[in-house]
């Protein structure tokens, strides 16, 4: 049994996380991810919108997903590997060449998949900031095709 494993936050998730989840599983039979705690992500700077448990919720009922383990820092890597006897840790292509993924190539096979053009947790968070509320209402832009005598 090839095992995978990859790590992140999965806060907004998108078709991005979808697509990156599809290919790491196919490229084994088990896929693990490595999900950061709300304690870790504050570490590194980033605010999560969903709370580790319900981000946890949400990749175990993706279909790609085989187990879902708690990412507390980033010294546990090679434990995790050893642990749950990795085959592959995939990550995106983003962290290809960072000292946090390649020393992993002493235990196991490393993969960087390239991400998804046009999408991201950081775009999307961004794209909602345009949207700026008016009168305490969001206001949703109707789409120009779209006919308003309907």
């Amino acid at each position: 049994m090839k095992r995978i494993l990859t790590y992140g936050t999965f806060d907004l998730l998108h078709y991005g996380h979808i697509r990156l989840l599809k290919r790491a599983k196919a490229l084994g039979d088990y896929l693990i991810v490595a999900l950061s705690t709300d304690e870790f992500n504050e570490i590194k700077g980033k605010k999560a919108y969903h709370n580790y448990e319900t981000r946890k919720q949400m990749l175990e009922a993706i279909r790609y997903v085989d187990l879902v383990i708690p990412e507390q820092n980033w010294e546990q890597k090679i434990s995790d590997v050893k642990k749950y006897e990795v085959d592959i840790v995939v990550m995106g292509s983003d962290w290809a060449g960072s000292d946090k993924f390649d020393y992993l190539q002493d235990y196991c096979e490393v993969v960087y998949l390239d991400r998804t053009e046009g999408v991201s947790t950081t775009k999307i968070k961004n794209d909602l900031k345009l949207q700026e509320p008016k009168n305490g209402i969001n206001q949703i832009p109707t789409p120009k095709n779209e006919n308003k005598n309907s």
